[in-house]
């Protein structure tokens, strides 16, 4: 089973009308150069996502980045990347409304089953998976104000439970 992993929205929230949370609660420091809006990243999403029993696979623009910055403030280990396509040879094919990620991780997974939690996952997505993936998929889309939150990682633990 693979999860692609967003960062933007989905670990990192962002549009929150709130102050947004400062996770200091015994975890190291980041790096001095990291991205100064890293510490909204709740690092003990990283446990918690280990923990789910699936291949994490990064989803996400932020590239090696995930990997350098990322991943060692959530304890994971250097995780695979999904390596993008040029956006002009990715058309959409569905009037604009389906996800540019939707087809390279439907590709990526190769008929495996997926779960992919972003922030802006739709309904065109969710029917072109269901048409072009043979394998099973759960696209879980969170609230970009607060990320990914316990609901979100019970759902993914119920399906992927469900499914194994």
């Amino acid at each position: 089973m693979l999860l692609f992993l967003d960062v933007d929205g989905t670990l990192l929230p962002f549009g929150a009308s709130r102050p947004y949370p400062v996770y200091d609660s015994g975890f190291a420091p980041p790096a001095a150069d990291a991205p100064p809006l890293l510490t909204r990243i709740d690092p003990s999403l990283g446990p918690r996502l280990a923990a789910l029993r699936c291949e994490l696979v990064w989803a996400t623009t932020w590239m090696d980045d995930a990997n350098e910055c990322v991943a060692p403030w959530l304890g994971l280990p250097q995780l695979p990347l999904v390596d993008w396509p040029d956006p002009a040879e990715e058309g959409d094919g569905a009037g604009g409304r389906l996800h540019w990620k939707t087809r390279p991780l439907v590709a990526w997974a190769a008929g495996r089953p997926f779960v992919w939690v972003d922030d802006e996952i739709g309904d065109a997505d969710r029917d072109w998976v269901s048409a072009h993936h043979p394998g099973r998929a759960l696209l879980q889309r969170v609230d970009h104000r607060y990320g990914i939150t316990d609901a979100d990682l019970a759902a993914m633990e119920a399906w992927l439970a469900a499914n194994r």
